[in-house]
C-alpha cells in the first residue's frame, strides 16, 4: 500500500530522473521506507529531497473510514 500508493498517486509527474531514484528506492528494505515514510528514521542523503518530502506526506494512502 506504501510504495504502490506512492507510485500510483505520484508517478505520472515523474522525470527520468525521479523514475530513476524511484527504482534506487525499490532496493533498498520495506522496514526502512516505512521508517522514513513515517519519520521514525532519517533517510540517506542519496534519498533527501522532494521524493522523500512526498512519501511522509502520507497523502496517497487510502484509508477506509
Amino acid at each position: 500500500m506504501l510504495i504502490g500508493g506512492f507510485f500510483d498517486a505520484h508517478h505520472a509527474s515523474w522525470t527520468a530522473a525521479d523514475c530513476a531514484l524511484f527504482d534506487r528506492l525499490l532496493h533498498e528494505q520495506d522496514v526502512d521506507i516505512m521508517a522514513w515514510a513515517v519519520g521514525t528514521a532519517e533517510p540517506p542523503e542519496r534519498f533527501a529531497g522532494p521524493m522523500t518530502d512526498s512519501l511522509r506526506r502520507l497523502d496517497y494512502v487510502r484509508i477506509a473510514r
